[in-house]
């Protein structure tokens, strides 16, 4: 569902892929080639939502604001109910966000870095480092990344750049809907 909200409709150009059952509600922009998957929730009514290119924000995650905007790209946002709350909350590139992780207000998450562990949450004010494994409950710093883990996250990304295309080219899917809500 696409809905708007005091007026603002969400932005979504056609390179996009939003599934059918996701909830895209009013001031929220999605960057060229990003992806919203079954049932995940973007609520832009208390503040803006801004997904980066190339992104993509997973099944049953739950996406709402109190105030500030959200930079970045490539992005992955796990399923299963991955929620972030923020305001000031920064989420650099190449970053992984976990199922079932809630990210709270003020944090930082570095380039490159992976927040795993269901039921995990990184608290407020946490500035997690680039290029790190956070796990646990709660998340402590487990492990830092090689050169070759960032690959391997770009990697997981090309896969939903791979989807998207794959699903906007079945057959009887409506492109048209998209076209609507682009950007100008």
């Amino acid at each position: 569902m696409i809905r708007s909200y005091q007026g603002r409709l969400p932005q979504i150009p056609a390179s996009c892929y939003v599934d059918l059952s996701a909830q895209l509600i009013g001031d929220v922009t999605l960057g060229e080639h990003s992806s919203v998957w079954m049932n995940a929730v973007l609520r832009g009514d208390v503040h803006s939502i801004r997904v980066g290119a190339n992104s993509n924000v997973q099944d049953c995650a739950v996406l709402h604001g109190q105030r500030k905007p959200l930079p970045g790209d490539r992005r992955r946002l796990g399923h299963h109910r991955p929620q972030r709350h923020r305001p000031r909350l920064r989420v650099e590139d190449a970053v992984l966000i976990g199922m079932g992780v809630t990210i709270l207000n003020n944090c930082r998450i570095g380039e490159g870095s992976i927040i795993g562990r269901r039921r995990s949450s990184a608290p407020s004010t946490r500035v997690v480092a680039p290029k790190t494994l956070w796990a646990g409950v709660p998340p402590s710093c487990a492990a830092n990344w090689a050169i070759k883990t960032r690959a391997l996250i770009l990697e997981y990304a090309q896969n939903y750049l791979d989807y998207v295309e794959i699903y906007l080219n079945e057959p009887g899917a409506d492109r048209t809907h998209y076209q609507m809500r682009s950007t100008p």
